[in-house]
């Protein structure tokens, strides 16, 4: 860059919208960013039982264990996101405790899971406010380690379709 040449700034809100595309893509309903059709999150975890949400496929964790955890790093990335001690987070207990879960359970578990979604999507609302780093990284890592337990999660549907 020459010596007047300033670096060119990316206004926040137009970040946060970005953002809330590919949070509503992973999360919600396909826009076609990069997903198919009818294959959000929520979308593919609708369409699972308790039951195969129970089953282990191998020596993989069940689907209940993936929704435990994205759920879990939703909230561990939502308290990095401003400032909070992290020093309880245990990434290995959702794995080590979660496998099968009942009809109640499972209700539950969805329900949780999206009213965390719907508490970190609303924290787009306020990125005028953020201060820099933490919440930029901690949000794209939402978004990023999300979509890939989705695509686990639709790996493992493929079991079900026999």
């Amino acid at each position: 860059m020459g010596e007047n040449t300033m670096p060119k700034q990316i206004d926040i809100s137009e970040v946060a919208t970005g953002f809330r595309f590919l949070l509503t893509e992973t999360f919600e309903s396909v826009h076609g960013a990069y997903l198919d059709p009818g294959t959000s999150l929520f979308e593919t975890l609708a369409d699972i039982s308790p039951a195969q949400a129970s089953q282990p496929m191998g020596d993989c964790a069940t689907i209940a264990a993936h929704v435990a955890h994205i759920t879990y790093y939703l909230r561990a990335l939502e308290d990095r996101m401003f400032g909070r001690d992290l020093s309880a987070v245990n990434w290995d207990k959702i794995w080590n405790e979660v496998s099968g879960v009942d009809h109640e359970e499972w209700e539950q578990m969805l329900a949780d899971l999206r009213a965390t979604y719907e508490r970190i999507k609303s924290h787009l609302d306020s990125a005028d406010e953020w201060e820099g780093i933490n919440e930029l990284s901690s949000m794209l890592g939402i978004i990023v380690h999300s979509a890939y337990h989705l695509g686990e999660i639709r790996q493992m549907t493929c079991h079900f379709k026999s």
